[in-house]
């Protein structure tokens, strides 16, 4: 009898919470600014899909108190073009839901004019309606300043610090934003890198565990300390176009001296080449310096493929390295914002940060500022005592694909 229900017991079912996934989507596919749905509520561990429609829009973390400007450590899925006749395989960006504590979302396009002083905002968790901190509130504030830009731009000349973004740098112009223009329109206006910062040269003796050692490098304003975490370096991994987006995850790292960075190729067809600041989608190939950029050529990867290749890309010194995916076909996926930087300085009132190269790289839309790749680079020059001399060692691993392409290949384009 005890037996019985014993059994009984074990077969009860056991209740299992679901992880959930919401489904927003970012534009439309009129070219509406807005987000569909604007406010869910979900619960810790969920995830929020955001699928890119038409036009260029972005997914930015902000805060209840300041809709339109950036949050700091927020995430920030960078801008995503979509072209008016794209009818499917839309990008996507995800958010995992950490708490119950609201989460604020802005779209942070400003060409033609700010999307969000459009009231394209969204939140997850907001309050209820008539609440202080209510979704109805958080895009009235960020109507509010909307028409607070729009008075400044009539009256002044649009100021970037009345919608929040801060005052704009008295140092040489950086990358405007990308604009609604779809991919393969020529942009609006002209861009203007800031110049290459000028590095000091340093001689440094290093001490780490039982080993000592003296390293000349080139020291970059704000670059992290030439003292690499261990002798052998820390690994890095960066995943290139994972789940069929035109993206590396992450787009930037900060890495040390020794580090290794490995590039795993997960779909389509795309490359890992170096380039320069000022021409994010132009291959580093300076005649003058004899400087020339690594690249891993092409690597397509089938859709069955479960031994994804990679690429590794040693880090030399502290030298900001900037890097796209040089595909063309069907259209540039620099220009759509497939850039990766190691290094870049993020410090605030930079003019260097991974959004500046990433605009940059959108607004000459897979194109150069010049025609030649003879520019300035800020790309590794310093060589260490007992290491390989140049810019990095680089390493290929897994199979790379033949240049001459088959037609069933290029299908993954």
């Amino acid at each position: 009898m005890h037996f019985l229900a014993l059994l009984a017991i074990a077969a009860a079912p056991i209740a299992v919470t679901a992880q959930t996934v919401h489904q927003v989507v970012v534009g439309s596919s009129t070219g509406q600014t807005i987000f569909t749905p604007e406010a869910i509520f979900a619960s810790p561990g969920d995830i929020v899909t955001f699928q890119f429609q038409q036009k260029n829009h972005s997914v930015v973390q902000s805060s209840f108190a300041n809709p339109c400007g950036e949050v700091a450590g927020g995430f920030n899925s960078g801008y995503m073009p979509v072209a008016p006749d794209v009818t499917s395989d839309f990008p996507t960006f995800n958010v995992t839901v950490p708490d119950e504590k609201p989460i604020w979302v802005y779209c942070s396009q400003k060409n033609p004019v700010p999307h969000c002083g459009l009231g394209m905002v969204f939140a997850v968790n907001c309050g209820p309606s008539g609440s202080a901190n209510s979704f109805d509130n958080f895009k009235a504030a960020a109507l509010a300043q909307g028409a607070a830009f729009a008075s400044s731009a009539s009256a002044a000349g649009a100021s970037s610090a009345a919608y929040g973004y801060g005052a704009p740098a008295a140092a040489a112009p950086t990358a405007a934003a990308p604009t609604d223009a779809a991919p393969g329109e020529a942009p609006p206006s002209t861009v203007t890198a800031a110049p290459d910062a000028q590095p000091s040269e340093v001689v440094a003796t290093i001490t780490l565990d039982s080993s000592t050692w003296t390293t000349t490098y080139a020291s970059y304003p704000n670059s992290p300390n030439p003292t690499p975490v261990s002798l052998e370096g820390i690994t890095h991994n960066v995943v290139v176009g994972g789940n069929g987006t035109l993206t590396f995850d992450p787009p930037h790292i900060s890495a040390s001296v020794r580090d290794t960075v490995i590039f795993t190729f997960m779909t389509k067809n795309h490359t890992v080449t170096q380039s320069t600041f000022g021409n994010p989608c132009l291959h580093l190939n300076n005649v003058t310096s004899g400087q020339v950029g690594f690249d891993s050529g092409f690597m397509p990867v089938a859709v069955n493929t479960t031994d994804f290749p990679t690429y590794t890309v040693t880090v030399n010194d502290t030298a900001p390295i900037w890097v796209y995916c040089k595909q063309k076909t069907p259209a540039s996926h620099c220009g759509m914002g497939m850039v990766f930087a190691i290094n870049s300085d993020e410090t605030s009132g930079s003019s260097k940060t991974f959004a500046d190269f990433s605009q940059l790289a959108i607004q000459q839309n897979g194109t150069s500022s010049n025609s030649t790749s003879n520019s300035s680079s800020t790309g590794s020059t310093g060589t260490s005592t007992g290491t390989t001399s140049g810019a990095m060692q680089l390493s290929v691993a897994g199979t790379v694909g033949v240049l001459a392409l088959t037609a069933s290949l290029m299908a993954l384009l």
